[in-house]
């Protein structure tokens, strides 16, 4: 993405997943923004957005963040929400493990008190061992945790996956992870 489509892409993430109301736009109870209204807000913001501006992000977000309804005329950050919004999300079989991205100065608390969404509404896990390393660095030294998802569904933990792909859940007690590599952990 060039600098120009990150910048706004930061500033879609901003607004549709977290403060809405900085800018007095309305998400429905689905997270679904009005593309015409979120211009219009963004605009009284002082950011010039376009429908281009806004369809480029969304086809070359590398992480696909953002999703447009079947006709076009609304958007929606596919996960991440602070806000409370339904994505109607539906419950899916995870893969037997799964993996997750932190930074090495959160290990210690996470190994005792597990993965909490924070002030998100879900646990985000990647299927992979890069993407999760991608994540974690973003916070510091990146550390990379395995999640024993077979054992989580085992004991009665629900899985979801977003639209691009993210699995999804409430959180992840600290019995089923283990640092990735480690072969002492579950």
């Amino acid at each position: 993405m060039s600098e120009r489509l990150t910048a706004i892409s930061k500033y879609l993430s901003f607004v549709l997943r977290h403060k809405p109301q900085a800018i007095g736009l309305k998400l429905d109870a689905n997270g679904w923004a009005r593309v015409d209204e979120l211009i219009t807000c963004a605009a009284r913001d002082g950011r010039k957005l376009t429908p281009e501006l806004i369809a480029a992000v969304v086809a070359t977000d590398p992480k696909q963040r953002y999703a447009f309804s079947e006709d076009g005329a609304r958007i929606r950050a596919n996960q991440g929400h602070s806000v409370d919004v339904d994505l109607q999300l539906k419950e899916e079989e995870p893969p037997a493990v799964l993996f997750h991205g932190t930074a090495r100065a959160s290990l210690e608390a996470i190994l005792v008190h597990g993965l909490k969404p924070m002030q998100r509404h879900h646990v985000h896990l990647s299927v992979d061992e890069s993407t999760a390393y991608a994540v974690g660095r973003r916070y510091g030294e990146p550390v990379i945790l395995r999640v024993d998802c077979a054992a989580m569904r085992a004991d009665g933990h629900v899985f979801f996956r977003s639209e691009n792909g993210v699995w999804l859940t409430d959180t992840v007690p600290a019995k089923f992870l283990a640092i990735a590599g480690d072969r002492t952990g579950s």
